[in-house]
């Protein structure tokens, strides 16, 4: 009679798994087998003792004592007499009062007065020379001479001229000239108005009339 066979009992089937299992068992075993430690308890106790030998230990309190206060010294005062005695010393000086002293005698003479130039001219002066009645009267001077050049006025050159000139004792005008130009026959005219005013009142230094020397602005400006 033949045997039968059943799959699910064949144990050759599992042989392989179950090696490994067994093998991977054992390598583990072993493995913790080297690597357990034991620890003994002595160290343990000693650490124990010490720390009871420091509660055991009595630490004495210092106690600081206050700081001592600096003992203070009197100042010692020395007492100086006010007054210091001199000896009473003998001076014999020897005055000949037989001989006189002639005092010189100082004569004050009179300087020579100072001479004023009457030709001098005077940039400043303490009453400034100035056109009879007044400045209304100048310009009113002005309007009826001064004439507007037609060459100017075919330029149409405007400006200021300023024209400089000398007041004589006697309020008469000289030495007229230009300070500053601005062309087209006005600097001219300026001229001309100035040389033919009228007499004008003389400036003067301590009350009396000296030559005085003017700067006088004239302007042209066209309508």
């Amino acid at each position: 009679m033949e045997t039968k066979k059943y799959p699910k009992a064949d144990l050759k089937k599992w042989s392989g798994t179950l090696m490994n299992l067994g093998l991977a068992t054992s390598i583990g075993i072993s493995l913790v087998a080297f690597e357990w430690k034991s620890y003994s308890e002595g160290p343990l106790k000693e650490i124990s003792a010490s720390q009871q030998q420091w509660d055991d230990l009595d630490v004495p309190i210092s106690i600081q004592a206050p700081p001592t206060k600096p003992i203070e010294v009197a100042p010692v005062i020395i007492q100086k007499p006010d007054e210091i005695e001199i000896d009473d010393m003998d001076f014999n000086i020897d005055v000949n009062t037989s001989e006189t002293t002639e005092i010189p005698v100082v004569v004050l003479v009179d300087s020579p007065p100072i001479e004023e130039d009457p030709d001098e001219i005077v940039d400043f002066t303490e009453v400034q020379a100035s056109f009879k009645g007044g400045m209304e009267a100048w310009y009113e001077y002005l309007r009826k001479n001064l004439k507007y050049p037609s060459q100017a006025r075919r330029m149409g050159t405007e400006g200021t001229v300023l024209v400089r000139f000398v007041v004589n004792k006697d309020g008469s005008v000289q030495d007229v000239e230009l300070l500053r130009t601005i062309g087209g026959g006005c600097d001219e005219e300026a001229m001309k108005v100035i040389q033919n005013s009228p007499a004008w009142n003389p400036g003067k230094m301590r009350g009396i009339p000296v030559r005085s020397r003017q700067v006088i602005p004239i302007k042209f400006k066209l309508n």
